[in-house]
């Protein structure tokens, strides 16, 4: 998300909207924000549906330990995989990257580029 903050002017000269959206809560996202000084909206998607269409939503087994017996149990947990979109206006995913692809935005910096100039 930070990668994104610092390339937010030039994906906005793009004529491009960055959102973030998470399986955390619109609290969760909104403290992240503060704290990692992120400007863009990150939208919150707890149910997970936003992200299970576009096939990033995954289950873990975590192992926890129960409060009443103290035994340890095995729960599971939705999370997401980390990706990123670019989407155009008629709402074609024009260009994607996934996993630890995604941390970095140079290529998505680069399709938005190449979109602005025709190329």
């Amino acid at each position: 998300m930070k990668a994104f903050q610092a390339n937010l002017q030039k994906l906005e000269g793009a004529d491009t909207q960055v959102l973030g959206v998470s399986i955390d809560s619109p609290f969760a996202n909104h403290a992240f924000a503060e704290k990692e000084s992120i400007n863009f909206p990150l939208l919150g998607d707890m149910a997970g549906k936003t992200i299970d269409d576009y096939g990033l939503l995954q289950t873990r087994d975590m192992k926890l330990k129960d409060p009443v017996t103290g035994k340890e149990v095995t729960t599971p947990m939705k999370t997401a995989r980390r990706a990123t979109f670019l989407i155009d206006k008629d709402g074609k995913i024009v260009e994607e990257s996934a996993d630890s692809e995604a941390v970095d935005p140079t290529k998505i910096v680069d399709a938005c580029e190449r979109r602005r100039l025709g190329k």
